[in-house]
């Protein structure tokens, strides 16, 4: 499958939105992942500059067919973010009607965030798997960060979101955070991704723009502790 594998990791204001200067700031990556052959692909977390994203896919022959968000967060969706309205997948669909998957407890932030209705979005468990062609994609529920936050096992591939940097992880004192809940999903729900999976995060925090599972979980401070007791202690909010 790995010939069949289209993924390209897009960074907010240098590969799209290049005149934005929140997504300059906010430095937040996109990613399209499709399948080589039936050239169908999905965007994940379609943000500042949709049109740019679309154009992109479709300059390399891809057609559209879905949306994988992350989390609600407006700089990844889009929507209102500090009284700046950011373009995001109420635009979308709006260009192209394709569905919206997201976690089912995320649904009602998303409808909130973006205006979207809840019969514009699909909501999964975790464990459910997106088919773009032959290539399928594993939503895992990841919450701590929000409630419905999720990550992406595609291959060798997972894509993160706001959940896990290669240095450090998502707040939790944001509405709908929980940091018992984030431990839980770094230490136990994404135990199934293998060291030799490589991280793509959902933004450009690290020199690196991408690292194995094996080196994040070696490196990264947030993996040091050894209980959730000790967890709460350090990154506890």
């Amino acid at each position: 499958m790995d010939d069949r594998l289209y993924f390209r990791q897009l960074l907010s204001g240098r590969d799209f939105a290049t005149d934005d200067l929140i997504a300059q700031q906010m430095v937040n990556f996109a990613y399209l992942i499709g399948d080589n052959e039936t050239k169908e692909a999905v965007i994940v977390d379609p943000a500042y500059d949709v049109a740019g994203l679309i154009s992109i896919l479709e300059a390399d022959g891809m057609t559209l067919t879905g949306v994988l968000g992350t989390h609600y967060h407006a700089d990844h969706i889009g929507g209102n973010m500090m009284g700046y309205r950011i373009n995001g997948i109420t635009d979308l669909v709006e260009r192209v009607d394709v569905p919206v998957h997201v976690q089912a407890p995320e649904t009602e932030f998303v409808t909130k965030t973006t205006g979207l209705s809840t019969d514009q979005l699909v909501g999964h468990q975790s464990g459910d798997r997106v088919r773009v062609g032959q290539v399928e994609i594993e939503l895992i529920h990841t919450p701590g960060h929000t409630p419905g936050s999720q990550c992406f096992l595609v291959e060798d591939h997972l894509v993160s979101g706001d959940t896990l940097f290669l240095d450090g992880c998502g707040r939790t004192d944001l509405p709908g955070g929980d940091a018992e809940e984030l431990y839980h999903s770094l230490t136990t729900r994404l135990a199934k991704v293998p060291d030799d999976a490589v991280l793509f995060p959902g933004h450009l925090y690290s020199p690196q723009p991408s690292r194995s599972m094996g080196e994040t979980r070696s490196l990264n401070v947030v993996y040091k502790p050894k209980s959730v007791e000790q967890w709460l202690m350090m990154f506890g909010q």
